[in-house]
């Protein structure tokens, strides 16, 4: 899952952007406001942490705009702890409040709460056939029996189950799994979904990534391999 994170404190926008990334999460950093609108317009984000107290604009303001015509969780990170900006955080769209400082373990949690919570549009816990992937706690099994994957691998076989019995394309994949400052090869993601392809085939799953030549990838449902 890719997040956003908008932050202008760069020693904690580093510590954040590093413990998400342990968590499995790709990350993006935005320092001001105006990154976070151009960021937000360029990539579709499962999930955003915002800074209340920007440079250039205030967070509160900034909410809807990152979240646009969608419901995006937003996780508010601010110094501003009084039980007043609390109340307007919350009721201006935030859904969570958390005030600086905090711990990294504890900051993971609470996404990963968020991202359980009812009617979340992405869902914990993917399932197809005897394959099931936890989203939140990146771990794969195979007939209930652990199934190790690397970081890429396992965001490539989220996106495919995710639209299991359809195509995923190249851009698709790589603006789900990549950040912007992620360095990226010409061929990382061939690379990263043959990986997933051995690893499946190794491991004797039935459900085969399929390669759709010029468009990008699947995963057949059941009965339509």
């Amino acid at each position: 899952m890719r997040v956003l994170l908008v932050e202008d404190h760069p020693p904690l926008a580093e510590a954040v952007c590093d413990a998400l990334r342990r968590a499995g999460f790709a990350v993006d950093h935005a320092g001001t406001a105006a990154d976070a609108r151009e960021m937000a317009a360029l990539a579709n984000y499962g999930l955003i942490l915002l800074d209340l107290g920007l440079p250039d604009g205030d967070g509160t303001t900034l909410l809807p705009v990152l979240r646009g015509g969608g419901r995006v969780p937003v996780i508010v990170l601010t110094a501003r702890d009084q039980l007043a900006d609390r109340i307007a955080g919350l009721d201006g769209g935030a859904d969570d409040y958390v005030v600086k400082p905090v711990e990294m373990p504890e900051l993971v949690a609470r996404c990963r709460a968020i991202l359980r919570r009812p009617g979340d549009r992405s869902g914990s816990t993917l399932t197809l056939g005897p394959l099931a992937l936890d989203t939140l706690a990146r771990s794969v099994s195979l007939h209930d029996a652990p199934l190790i994957l690397g970081r890429r691998e396992t965001g490539v076989l989220e996106q495919l189950m995710r639209a299991a019995g359809r195509v995923v394309s190249r851009q698709m994949l790589e603006e789900s799994i990549y950040g912007f400052d992620d360095e990226v090869g010409p061929n990382a993601l061939e690379a990263a979904v043959s990986r997933l392809r051995r690893a499946l085939e190794a491991a004797d799953c039935p459900v085969p990534v399929v390669t759709i030549r010029g468009v990008g990838w699947m995963l057949p449902r059941a009965g339509t391999a």
